[in-house]
């Protein structure tokens, strides 16, 4: 068994990692078996150039280990045959599939070869699995349902101006930003503030983006801030094991959902600003949705953490009423 006492996930997370590796290293071996014993069969004349081939591998080390004189003659002579044979299968593929590594294993991580682990270190597709699954775990039970974006529905914002602004005609706009957000996804994407009133779409549309840039294999964590911050809080005190402050602040995209509901102490003031600061450092995105104004937030919270917030958050406002009594009629 591996020794997971010196890395910062837990003993599950590990083996989830471990054996999704295993199933992507057994899946690539199986179907490289499976094209071979299929190109064997179909074309006879390509099996005799692979299975000489592969013989040449066994003949090297017959004459390293036999020597004489002639040895570095015969190692010459067999790497010559060795390049022709080569050669001649590489062709015979490329015109009989199009590619001239048909019957290389195709690892889904060519650099490990789907093992995990690259000249003694981690390899970086393990440690991207390490993340989704720790941010998978301690979102479980967070209570945010992920959706997708095909189940917006712009009609629940009314299309009449108020105050010379068509709610509807501002979500569709946020609707496209959020989606093109997501679709363009990348650790460089800038940090969002979702700001509005309850029932407006905050939660949904992040929740899109989860969805959307989970796809794309990167880890994701997303909860509700409350949830982290008591996590966070029974750790440190010892009421509880994790490494809850560790796993968002590693996670590719963060979405902290309703700023401002938590119960606010010195410790879980602290404990935020940490976090947001330590993703800015690092250049991790973050996405953070509250019902607050920007008014509110100021007086609510300290400066340092609002300034972070104001000075390196693009703010995406959220218009017209609580779509949610509407919704539940649909």
């Amino acid at each position: 068994m591996a020794n997971y006492a010196n890395y910062n996930y837990s003993e599950e997370v590990f083996r989830k990692a471990e054996a999704e590796l295993l199933r992507r290293k057994n899946t690539a071996e199986a179907e490289q078996k499976e094209r071979k014993q299929r190109i064997y069969l179909e074309y006879p004349e390509l099996a005799e150039t692979c299975i000489e081939l592969e013989k040449t591998g066994s003949e090297y080390f017959r004459i390293r280990v036999k020597g004489g004189p002639d040895m570095d003659t015969s190692i010459e002579r067999l790497k010559e045959r060795s390049s022709s044979l080569a050669e001649k299968k590489r062709s015979a593929l490329k015109s009989l599939t199009g590619d001239e590594e048909y019957l290389n294993v195709k690892y889904s991580c060519p650099i490990c070869e789907d093992s995990g682990y690259k000249d003694g270190r981690r390899c970086a597709c393990f440690d991207a699995l390490l993340k989704q699954y720790a941010a998978d775990e301690i979102a479980e039970n967070c209570g945010v349902k992920l959706n997708d974006f095909s189940d917006f529905v712009p009609m629940l914002y009314p299309a009449q101006e108020e105050n010379g602004i068509s709610p509807r005609d501002k979500m569709m706009k946020l609707f496209g930003y959020c989606r093109r957000y997501a679709e363009g996804f990348s650790l460089d994407s800038s940090s969002l503030l979702f700001i509005g009133k309850t029932g407006l779409g905050k939660t949904f549309l992040s929740s899109c983006i989860a969805k959307e840039v989970s796809k794309k294999g990167m880890s994701v964590a997303i909860g509700q801030l409350s949830t982290f911050l008591r996590r966070i809080e029974d750790e440190h005190f010892g009421r509880a094991e994790g490494r809850t402050l560790d796993t968002l602040a590693a996670s590719d995209l963060l979405i902290l959902d309703d700023l401002g509901s938590e119960f606010r102490t010195q410790f879980t003031e602290s404990a935020l600003y940490e976090l947001i600061n330590a993703r800015l450092n690092s250049g991790r995105p973050t996405i953070i949705s509250t019902n607050l104004s920007m008014s509110e937030l100021n007086s609510t919270y300290n400066e340092r953490l609002i300034s972070r917030i104001s000075g390196c958050f693009v703010p995406c406002m959220f218009f017209g009423k609580d779509v949610r009594p509407a919704l539940r009629k649909i």
